[in-house]
C-alpha cells in the first residue's frame, strides 16, 4: 500500500560553478536555527574539505537536514563543476526535486544545462531560484527567460517547464516571489519548497530497499553507506544483505543507524521509508549495492554515469629521492594499488586499471581537474608517486573504424581588450568558435575544442587574463580527429648532476633559461629544473660550486644576481609536462623528472627514435 510522507521533503542544489550554492545552503541552515546565537559561524559551512576551501569550489556532494514548521527537509549539496559530475549524478537519486540556481548576472551557464539535463531526466520537480538579484547589472527578467529557453531545449515535460520561481540574495539570506519584493528571510523559499517539491510516496509494508550512493568512512564505525531508504523500515541491529552490482551477496546487520539533522548525523533505532539514512555493519560497500532485508532476491538498479575522457599513469616513485618525504611504507605498489582501487568505491566516474607493470596503474577520469584534486588529496594524506602526463581516451567508430576523440564545449567569459588572445589560444587548439556576444565590456565566447586541445589551457588562459577571466568546459561529443595541436615550444633544462643547488652555479647558467628552483635545493640527475629559452632540452650543471680564494665573490656570483624562480602549482606541472617527463609527487614537494635519468641513456635514446623517425 503506497503511502505519501507529508513530514519530509528530500531535494538537491544544483547549478552552475559559482552561482551560491553553498551560500544559500548556509543561509537555509542558519535561518533554520541550526547554531546557537553566540555560535561563529564560518563562511561556506558545508565545504568542509581543505581543498574545497582553497580552491573556492565544492568537489563532494554533502548532506543536511533542517526542520521547518514540522517539515523535514534532506538537503544534497552538490558540486557545480563538470569534472564533478559524477557527484550530482549519484547524488540526484536520493531526492524528489531540486533548487535550480540561476545568477541574475550570468544567467545560465555550461555547468547549469549538464545539471538540469540529468534533473529532468530523472523526473525532479525544479524549483529555479534566481539569485544575487542585488548585483550590479543583474538582469532578472533576461536571466529568467533563458532559463525558461534551456529547459524547453532540453526537452522538459510540459509540468516541468512550467516551474515556480524564487528570487533571492543568498549571501544575506533574503528571498521573495518579485526580484524587488525580498522579504527580511528566505521563509518564500521554504515555503515553495513545502508546496511544489513532491512528498516521498513510499510502500511501508515492503521489505526494505535501499541503494548506496556515497560512501564514508569512521575510525570507530567503520564503512559508512548512506542513501535514500526506497521501501520498507529499517532497525538497529536488524539482519541485512549487501547485494553487489554483480549479484554477489553478502549478510550482516546494521550496527549504526542515523539519520541526517542540521550538520550531524542522528542516531536513530528506526527508520523509514523516503528518508535520507546512514548506516554502518559492512566491511565491504560499494556504490550502487543494494541494502535489503535478506528475502529480497533482487537489487536496485545501478547508478550509470558517463565515461571518463582523460587518463594518466600513476607509478610508484623512482627518482633519486624517492622514500624521503613521504609516510614510511605509503609508497609501495601494494599500497599505492589500495588506495587507487578504494577511491573507485566512492568515486563512481574514475577508472582505474593496472598498468603494463606490477607498480605502475592507469587512472582516467572526467578530465584535469578531477584527477589533479584526487592527486592533491593523496599528497596530503602521506602518499608519493609519480604520475605521467594527461592524455585523451580515444574511441572508435564501430561501422567505420575511424578513431574519434573527445571534444569539449568551451565557455569563455574575458574583457574586450583581451578576446584577440583568446581566440589565438583557441585557434592554436583546433578550437571551433559557435558563438560570440559582448555585454557590459565582457565578451562571452563558445567554442567546440578537442579535449588534446585543452589539457593544459587553463593556466594559460588565467595566466594570459591576469585571473580575470572565467573558463568552463563540458563534454559535447566524439568527432573525427581535427589533427595536430601543437605542443610546448620550448624544451626543459635539466640537472646532470645529483647534489644540491648552489646560487654559483646557477648565475652562471640563467641566461639558458627560467628556472623553478632556488639555491640549496636537493637536486638529481635528469631532474627537470627550469625552462630553456629554446626547443629543446639542455643538461646543465646546477651543484658546481665555487673554489675558495682570498677574492671577494663578484655580485655575480652570488645570490643577488639571481632571478626569483617560477613558483609553480600542480596544475602548471601537469600542464608544462612532456611526453618524456613524469611528475614525482611527494607530501612536502612536486619535482618534474626525465623519465630516463641518465643522462647518457637519455642522449641514446633520443639518437636512437631520430634514427628511427629518418627511417620512417
Amino acid at each position: 500500500m503506497t503511502e505519501v510522507r507529508n513530514d519530509l521533503r528530500n531535494i538537491a542544489i544544483i547549478a552552475h560553478v559559482d552561482h551560491g550554492k553553498t551560500t544559500l545552503v548556509d543561509g537555509m541552515l542558519k535561518q533554520a536555527k541550526v547554531f546557537r546565537e553566540s555560535a561563529t559561524i564560518t563562511e561556506r559551512i558545508m565545504d568542509s574539505n581543505d581543498l574545497e576551501r582553497e580552491r573556492g569550489i565544492t568537489i563532494l556532494a554533502k548532506n543536511t537536514a533542517v526542520t521547518w514548521r514540522d517539515t523535514k527537509i534532506n538537503i544534497v549539496d552538490t558540486p557545480g563543476h563538470a569534472d564533478f559530475g559524477g557527484e550530482v549524478e549519484r547524488v540526484l537519486n536520493m531526492v524528489d526535486g531540486a533548487l535550480l540556481l540561476i545568477d541574475a548576472v550570468e544567467g545560465p551557464m555550461p555547468q547549469t544545462r549538464f545539471v538540469l539535463r540529468k534533473a529532468l531526466g530523472l523526473g525532479l520537480r525544479v524549483i529555479v531560484v534566481i539569485n544575487k538579484v542585488d548585483r550590479p547589472f543583474a538582469r532578472p527578467d533576461e536571466a529568467l527567460n533563458e532559463t525558461f529557453d534551456l529547459f524547453i531545449e532540453l526537452g522538459a515535460q510540459d509540468w516541468q517547464a512550467e516551474f515556480p520561481v524564487v528570487y533571492a540574495v543568498g549571501l544575506v539570506g533574503k528571498a521573495g516571489y518579485t526580484p524587488a519584493g525580498l522579504q527580511s528571510d528566505l521563509t518564500p523559499l521554504f515555503e515553495t519548497i513545502i508546496k511544489e517539491v513532491p512528498a516521498p510516496k513510499v510502500e511501508l509494508d515492503e521489505p526494505a530497499r535501499l541503494l548506496v550512493t556515497t560512501l564514508e568512512y569512521d575510525n570507530y564505525k567503520g564503512q559508512i553507506g548512506i542513501g535514500r531508504l526506497m521501501t520498507g523500515r529499517v532497525r538497529k541491529g536488524m539482519p541485512v544483505v549487501r547485494i553487489s552490482t554483480k549479484g554477489e551477496r553478502n549478510n550482516a546487520r546494521l550496527d549504526h543507524l542515523f539519520t541526517f539533522h542540521n550538520l550531524h548525523k542522528v542516531d536513530v533505532d528506526e527508520a523509514s521509508a523516503g528518508d535520507i539514512i546512514a548506516f554502518a555493519g559492512f566491511d565491504d560497500l560499494g556504490i550502487s549495492d543494494t541494502i535489503a532485508d535478506p528475502s529480497v532476491t533482487e537489487g536496485l538498479p545501478a547508478i550509470s554515469v558517463e565515461e571518463p575522457t582523460v587518463r594518466m599513469t600513476f607509478g610508484v616513485n623512482t627518482s633519486t629521492l624517492a622514500g624521503r618525504e613521504g609516510k614510511t611504507g605509503w609508497g609501495t605498489s601494494r599500497r599505492l594499488r589500495e588506495r587507487l582501487y578504494n577511491e573507485t568505491r566512492s568515486n563512481v566516474a574514475l577508472r582505474v586499471q593496472d598498468g603494463e607493470s606490477a607498480d605502475k596503474f592507469v587512472v582516467s577520469g572526467r578530465g584535469e581537474l578531477h584527477l589533479g584534486i584526487l592527486i592533491e588529496t593523496m599528497r596530503r594524506e602521506g602518499y608519493e608517486f609519480e604520475v605521467s602526463k594527461p592524455e585523451v581516451i580515444y574511441h572508435q567508430d564501430p561501422e567505420t573504424e575511424e578513431m574519434l576523440e573527445p571534444v569539449e564545449e568551451v565557455h569563455i567569459e574575458i574583457a574586450d581588450t583581451m578576446v584577440g588572445t583568446v581566440v589565438e589560444m583557441l585557434g592554436n587548439r583546433r578550437g571551433t568558435m559557435t558563438d560570440m556576444r559582448s555585454e557590459n565590456g565582457t565578451t562571452y565566447l563558445t567554442y567546440l575544442v578537442p579535449t588534446r586541445g585543452m589539457l593544459g589551457f587553463r593556466p594559460n588562459f588565467l595566466r594570459a587574463s591576469s585571473g580575470m577571466g572565467q573558463v568552463h568546459s563540458l563534454h559535447h561529443s566524439y568527432e573525427p580527429l581535427t589533427g595536430e595541436i601543437s605542443g610546448r615550444q620550448f624544451g626543459s633544462l635539466v640537472a646532470m648532476e645529483t647534489g644540491t643547488s648552489t646560487a654559483y652555479a646557477m648565475v652562471n647558467v640563467q641566461a639558458r633559461g627560467t628556472f623553478f628552483i632556488a639555491p640549496g635545493v636537493d637536486v638529481y640527475q635528469g631532474m627537470v629544473v627550469g625552462e630553456h629559452i629554446r626547443p629543446g632540452d639542455l643538461d646543465l650543471n646546477v651543484v658546481k660550486e665555487k673554489n675558495l680564494t682570498n677574492f671577494r665573490a663578484k655580485p655575480s656570483e652570488t645570490t643577488s644576481g639571481l632571478n626569483t624562480p617560477r613558483d609553480m602549482s600542480l596544475d602548471d606541472w601537469i600542464e608544462f609536462m612532456a611526453e618524456d617527463e613524469l611528475l614525482e609527487v611527494t607530501p612536502l614537494n612536486l619535482r618534474l623528472r626525465k623519465r630516463i635519468l641518465d643522462t647518457e641513456e637519455r642522449l641514446k635514446e633520443r639518437k636512437r627514435r631520430e634514427k628511427m623517425m629518418a627511417g620512417v
